[in-house]
């Protein structure tokens, strides 16, 4: 198959999921063709089946803000043509979904059909598509895709509870390369956090509010209070400076390390005892399974898609949001209790979600949708 892929090129979820997937795909010879603004973060290395479009946004006086979703439109209509591609997988609803389909009626005009596969990841639903300003272009681009995925139950409930949707949701989680992710820890790493044995415990993000960054904080805090431990934030935000006056204020600050963001997220969770997301809402929860993958129990909130990845009592342990008691108390439930066995359950529970099961999934949707697409030409 020749696949048009359009995402994000940045190291959001929606953004890794989509360049990963394609990534796989080139591997099976199927040809993959990326289109964004940037080069994808995770397009690192080269592959004959893997190609790059870059979207250029021509810059007029008359415009304030750039067109993306003007030329992004026009872009995917020259390589489709170009190309001579069979389908169109579009992560994110805005802007691409909705670009998407705006090619696709293009190139429908011109006697080519491009059936579209849009695939929800979180944001594009519960913040950004319940804004009023965006809600009936992203009910309208759902409703005209030819085949719609997201990567929870949970999102699949939200999308139909929030928007008049037509059309069938299909669930495929997220998936990780355990290539990748299955790590022996770096012992001089290791030493180099804890020199006297301690606990590591991690937190990644981009440390945006609907993170509660502060409540990994203070479950951190009340961790430290019964067992010796050391806290690492890897990534960057707008709560970063909230994160470091909070740790003046509860005294971790030789305890905490923010190492900021990291391409090497593996190396970092190879050495950790136990993972912490404290999330007002998440889709799926990227970060967890990646944790998990380098047999890293979670402790998590249990809103949105996270209980169907982090299982309580499994894979780790899930508590009521801003309940950072109950989740300090999980946390020293695992580190004074049976570690091993709890590392051992979360990377069990992980490769349910390695990519080689996952991927035949989209791959099965891609040629029911491209069959579907055939008949309707036909007819």
């Amino acid at each position: 198959m020749n696949i048009g892929v359009v995402c994000y090129p940045t190291y959001g979820g929606s953004g890794v999921v989509a360049t990963e997937l394609g990534k796989a795909l080139g591997q099976k010879g199927h040809k993959i063709h990326f289109i964004s603004y940037d080069q994808p973060a995770r397009l690192d290395f080269f592959n004959e089946n893997l190609f790059y479009h870059e979207v250029s946004v021509s810059k007029y006086p008359l415009f304030r803000y750039p067109p993306y979703e003007i030329a992004l439109a026009s872009k995917i209509v020259d390589i489709v043509q170009f190309a001579n591609l069979d389908l169109l997988h579009v992560h994110y609803a805005i802007p691409h979904a909705a670009a998407a389909i705006m090619a696709r009626n293009i190139l429908l005009k011109r006697g080519i059909y491009i059936p579209v596969v849009t695939t929800l990841h979180g944001t594009d639903i519960t913040l950004v598509g319940k804004d009023p300003t965006y809600e009936p272009v992203v009910t309208y681009s759902i409703n005209e895709s030819d085949a719609v995925t997201t990567v929870s139950e949970s999102l699949k409930r939200e999308t139909k509870e929030h928007f008049p949707i037509e059309n069938d949701i299909t669930v495929i989680p997220n998936f990780i390369d355990f290539e990748r992710f299955s790590k022996t820890p770096k012992e001089h790493f290791k030493l180099a956090i804890a020199p006297n044995g301690e606990h590591i415990v991690i937190h990644t993000s981009n440390f945006r509010k609907v993170k509660r960054v502060e409540d990994v904080l203070k479950v951190f805090h009340l961790i430290r209070k019964e067992v010796p431990a050391k806290l690492l934030l890897v990534g960057d935000g707008p709560e970063r400076f909230n994160m470091e006056t909070l740790c003046r204020k509860l005294d971790l600050f030789d305890s905490v390390t923010f190492l900021g963001k990291q391409d090497a997220v593996e190396e970092i969770l190879s050495v950790g005892d136990l993972f912490l997301m404290t999330s007002e809402t998440e889709s799926f929860g990227l970060a967890a399974l990646e944790a998990m993958a380098c047999e890293v129990p979670v402790i998590s909130t249990n809103t949105g898609g996270l209980p169907e990845l982090n299982i309580n009592g499994v894979s780790g342990f899930t508590s009521d949001l801003g309940d950072v008691k109950d989740m300090a108390k999980n946390a020293l439930s695992i580190l004074q209790g049976n570690l091993k066995l709890f590392k051992l359950q979360a990377y069990n529970h992980a490769r349910k979600f390695d990519i080689e099961t996952i991927m035949p999934a989209y791959e099965n949707l891609y040629f029911k949708t491209i069959e579907t697409a055939a008949k309707r030409k036909r007819t």
